[in-house]
């Protein structure tokens, strides 16, 4: 059965069609509109361009924000003009197919534990490192979502009491001190303690190039991602006790710098640490596409679900 996965991102809809062993047989590709019924239009046409040329049994959206139990309603959306909008029957009725949704990080983990870096894991974890941190937990095969289909904001443990303060309200969130955005923060802060000025912010790729050439400053700043990622991999483990973490987002691209470090700061601060196993902790097989590839996923199993007979 092929079904399509859609990744609904802030600047652009990326829709593929996926086979049952997690395989991309064509993509399509539009600039994401600003208006939610543009929207609407324009995941619906990216969908037919790839309906029309193979037999697709349901289509499962990617969404960075926060889905409905049910998985039927975008609630909130931050980079998407999407507001308690009923989006999955909206884009049924206009398709002719089942729509599922799913937060974009959930549908990455199911991609990478079913096919990829953590397949078969019976607890895995998905910490994708980007501008933030987004989490997900797969259980026994299932994505673990809360009561209200909000679980796990990972990104937003306090791990710093009045740290730096946070886009949630909060101050001292993980994310701040673990993400692209910290890593850059890091830098500058470290600068300034140097008695050096800062002419121009960096980006946290600016920082993890500097860090590639090999500069002192940058190194420290990457070290310092390490221990923070390391320390909050250690309370999703004394939450969660995962088999398997995946280390997924735009940082991940850089863990060459970092993973290692972290992992040893996560088995030191780890509850019991010395006297229980620990989690197996690898960067992210699908990259990119993982959240197109685990809705498609998605949208197999409720196909399958609601009319059985199909295979």
């Amino acid at each position: 059965m092929l079904t399509i996965g859609v990744d609904v991102g802030g600047t652009s809809v990326r829709a593929g069609v996926v086979d049952q062993h997690g395989e991309i047989l064509e993509t399509h590709r539009v600039p994401t509109p600003a208006t939610g019924p543009e929207l609407n239009a324009a995941i619906a046409d990216t969908v037919r361009a790839l309906a029309d040329r193979y037999p697709v049994a349901g289509v499962g959206l990617a969404v960075a924000g926060f889905v409905s139990e049910d998985r039927r309603v975008v609630r909130f959306a931050p980079h998407l003009a999407w507001r308690h909008v009923a989006v999955a029957d909206e884009l049924a009725e206009r398709l002719g197919l089942p729509v599922v949704l799913e937060h974009d990080a959930n549908a990455a983990a199911v991609a990478e534990q079913r096919f990829g870096a953590a397949v078969g894991a019976r607890v895995a974890a998905l910490v994708a490192i980007g501008t933030g941190i987004g989490g997900a937990l797969v259980i026994g095969g299932e994505v673990f979502r809360g009561a209200y289909g909000v679980a796990p904001e990972l990104g937003h443990l306090r791990v710093v009491p009045d740290g730096r303060p946070c886009s949630c309200g909060k101050r001292g969130c993980w994310e701040r001190y673990c993400s692209g955005t910290a890593l850059a923060a890091t830098a500058v802060e470290l600068r300034r303690e140097a008695g050096e000025p800062v002419l121009v912010e960096p980006t946290g790729v600016d920082v993890a190039h500097a860090a590639e050439a090999g500069d002192p400053l940058a190194l420290r700043a990457v070290a310092d991602l390490a221990r923070w990622l390391g320390e909050g991999l250690a309370l999703v483990a004394d939450v969660y006790d995962p088999e398997f973490v995946v280390i997924a987002g735009g940082v991940s691209d850089s863990a060459h710098l970092f993973l290692d470090a972290a992992r040893e700061h996560y088995a030191q601060a780890v509850t019991g640490a010395g006297h229980r196993p620990l989690a197996r902790i690898a960067v992210a097989h699908y990259g990119d596409s993982a959240a197109m590839i685990g809705s498609a996923a998605l949208a197999r199993e409720h196909v399958l679900t609601e009319a059985p007979h199909l295979t």
